[in-house]
């Protein structure tokens, strides 16, 4: 199959970039900045790295240009920020709607002529548990989040009849660089609250996205990857 992964140069994208390689799909992964670790992953596993920002209309028509054929769209890509809702900027709201739910929008219209041509394909989006339950400090994170379920939710109902899934999962708390700068004693705090006992990490995501990709009669769930942290 024919695989289309946003945000796949570094945690949960690149992993599921490495995990659809090594089974024999053909991978095209989309990236903004990380220009070095975009090579390092498409050396790595043979993939074709495409810097894009997902945000950018143009430019995700112009990364799409570049890809024959798309059987399965993983939207990826998000950016996050932690403060209170008081505190957030104007710019940081727009620039996180841009990306976690706009991304997404440009990205699924560039894919979805693909896949009526055929009559076949899914979309695979990644929200969070708290686009399920929300959280503190988090409250502009946490509505995108939100958008992405209620639109994976939405599409599934639209692009069903034309034999395309539209599936969302929800990861609790992944070890990732988005976790990077979050102090050691509330990584483990976080721990101790997930029943199964530990983090998760981008293979359990990544697992996940290599379900979906062929699960043909399961659309329009939210699968939540959380070790049970939210139930």
């Amino acid at each position: 199959m024919n695989i289309v992964i946003t945000g796949g140069s570094r945690g949960i994208g690149a992993q599921a970039v490495r995990q659809f390689s090594q089974r024999g799909d053909k991978v095209y992964f989309l990236y903004e900045k990380s220009h070095d670790a975009a090579a390092a992953v498409a050396a790595d596993t043979g993939a074709t790295a495409i810097c894009c920002d997902v945000a950018d209309k143009q430019a995700v028509k112009a990364a799409f240009s570049q890809i024959p054929d798309v059987d399965v769209l993983i939207c990826n890509a998000g950016i996050c920020h932690t403060g209170l809702l008081s505190q957030i900027t104007e710019e940081d709201w727009d620039r996180l709607f841009a990306v976690n739910v706009k991304g997404m929008y440009n990205c699924i219209n560039a894919a979805t002529p693909y896949f009526l041509q055929k009559q076949a394909g899914a979309i695979i989006t990644v929200s969070s548990m708290w686009g399920q339950v929300g959280a503190s400090c988090e409250a502009a994170y946490s509505a995108t989040k939100g958008a992405v379920i209620a639109l994976t939710k939405a599409l599934a109902q639209e692009l069903g009849p034309s034999g395309i899934r539209c599936n969302c999962i929800a990861p609790g708390v992944i070890c990732t660089d988005m976790c990077a700068t979050v102090d050691p004693a509330i990584m483990e705090e976080l721990k101790e609250q997930t029943p199964i006992g530990r983090n998760g990490t981008p293979k359990d995501v990544a697992d996940a996205m290599l379900y979906l990709a062929d699960a043909d009669f399961v659309t329009g769930q939210v699968l939540p990857v959380n070790g049970g942290f939210v139930l």
